[in-house]
C-alpha cells in the first residue's frame, strides 16, 4: 500500500485536497478530526490536557476554544500541549495506516497540518504540499471563525515555513488556481504511483 502524505500551512487549501482524494476512494486520515476526537468526550488525551490547562476542562471534555486562548502566544505552553497530543496523534494515524493496509487499500492519506513539524514524513512513501499564494492564505485564514492577524502570525511561526515545505515536497500542488485544477493535479499524482507500484 501506499501512504501519501499531504501537508501545507495553514489556510493552503489542505482541507479540500483532502476531500478530492477520498471522493477518489482513498482512505484518508485527517489529524484536525483525530484532535477533536482525542479531546472530545471520553478523549484520550481528555485528563492529561486538562491536568495541564485545568481552565479548558469542560464535563467530560476539553473546551478548545478556551484551551486555543490558553496556549496562543505562549510557547511553552503550546510546547507542553504539543507532547501530550502529538505522539497520541502519530499512535492513531498509524493504527489508521494498519486498518487501511487490512482493508486491502491500495493508496491511503495522511492530512496532517504539522506533517513535517511531528517527523510523521518517516510513514509516507511521498509527500504531497498544498500551497497557494500568501495573499489567498491570508484572506482565507482571517475569514476563519476566531482567527485574528495575531493568532495567524502565531501560528505561522509554529509551522515549517511553506518554501522549506515545498522544498522537501515530492509533488506540490497549487489550490490558488481553483479546484477543478487542484483535483485533476493530484488525479494525476495518485495515478502515477499507483501506476509505478504496480510495475515494480
Amino acid at each position: 500500500m501506499i501512504v501519501l502524505g499531504l501537508t501545507g500551512s495553514v489556510a493552503m487549501g489542505k482541507s479540500t485536497a483532502a476531500a478530492a482524494l477520498a471522493e477518489r476512494g482513498f482512505p484518508v486520515f485527517e489529524a484536525d478530526a483525530a484532535v477533536h476526537r482525542l479531546l472530545g468526550p471520553g478523549g484520550d488525551a481528555v485528563a492529561e490536557v486538562a491536568a495541564a490547562f485545568p481552565d479548558s476542562a469542560g464535563n467530560e471534555t476539553i473546551d478548545r476554544s478556551a484551551l486555543g486562548d490558553r496556549v496562543l502566544g505562549d510557547a511553552a505552553a503550546l510546547d507542553r500541549l504539543e507532547a501530550i497530543l502529538h505522539p497520541r496523534v502519530d499512535a492513531v494515524a498509524t493504527a489508521f495506516l494498519h486498518r487501511a493496509q487490512a482493508d486491502g487499500a491500495p493508496l491511503a492519506v495522511l492530512e496532517m497540518p504539522l506533517l513535517f513539524e511531528i517527523g510523521a514524513e518517516r510513514l509516507c512513501d511521498a509527500v504531497v504540499v498544498v500551497h497557494a499564494p500568501e495573499e489567498a492564505q491570508r484572506r482565507r485564514a482571517l475569514a476563519r471563525p476566531g482567527m485574528t492577524p495575531e493568532r495567524l502570525a502565531f501560528v505561522l511561526s509554529r509551522q515549517v515555513p511553506d518554501a522549506e515545505k515545498r522544498r522537501r515536497a515530492d509533488y506540490v500542488v497549487d489550490s490558488g488556481d481553483g479546484i477543478p485544477k487542484m483535483s485533476l493535479e493530484l488525479a494525476r499524482i495518485t495515478d502515477s504511483l499507483l501506476a509505478d507500484a504496480r510495475t515494480r
